[in-house]
């Protein structure tokens, strides 16, 4: 029977060090963050579908991007496609503060309901246009976008704060590059590849039409 302990093996698997992160990751239950009848397939390495044709990332995925934005404990996150709210939670374990942007209303609330089962109160989480970020509560030490487009949307890059940085799929969705950013005065700048991967499509004023 698999566990969370699978799920850091699997990470260290994929190069994570990080022991915060790798805490983090052992202490959130993903089985309480994915559809109840996939529950038994949480603590695999593997995306999980939820509603509207979306799906999970896969846990080394999310160790990986979440890994490359070196968090501390007083950074502001902005994370781009909450879905269930496991990552959302990893990143409040991580960070001060975590607002994360969901394009659809009921997956929106299921992620409000998990977070607040687990008692995390450094998280928000917002309906809203994901390419378009979250400009009331800018500047954002770290962003983290979990969907693909084939570059950083302009209102991400102006609420990323100087010295921030952001990681994004990078493509047309299916076959994408991680790639992360780091800003400079007003440039983002490209910073490295973290990993491939396949990703849905980020959609949105600023990114693919509906």
């Amino acid at each position: 029977m698999t566990q969370p302990a699978d799920l850091v093996a699997a990470s260290r698997a994929h190069g994570v060090r990080d022991p915060r992160l790798l805490e983090a990751i052992a202490a959130v239950p993903r089985a309480q963050f994915v559809p109840p009848d996939l529950a038994a397939h949480a603590y695999q390495d593997a995306p999980l579908p939820i509603p509207h044709g979306q799906v999970t990332t896969q846990p080394s995925l999310v160790t990986q991007m979440v890994e490359a934005l070196e968090l501390s404990s007083s950074d502001r996150v902005l994370e781009i496609g909450t879905g269930f709210g496991w990552q959302t939670a990893v990143l409040a374990r991580l960070a001060g503060e975590v607002w994360s942007v969901e394009r659809w209303e009921d997956i929106a609330h299921t992620a409000r309901t998990h977070l607040e089962r687990h008692g995390v109160d450094n998280a928000t989480v917002v309906v809203g246009d994901g390419s378009a970020g979250l400009p009331e509560h800018a500047p954002y030490d770290a962003i983290l976008v979990a969907a693909a487009f084939p570059q950083v949307p302009a209102p991400l890059v102006e609420q990323l704060a100087d010295g921030g940085r952001l990681v994004q799929p990078i493509g047309l969705g299916g076959a994408d590059e991680v790639v992360l950013f780091a800003k400079r005065g007003a440039v983002l700048e490209r910073r490295r590849l973290v990993t491939g991967a396949h990703f849905v499509r980020l959609y949105g004023e600023h990114g693919f039409a509906p």
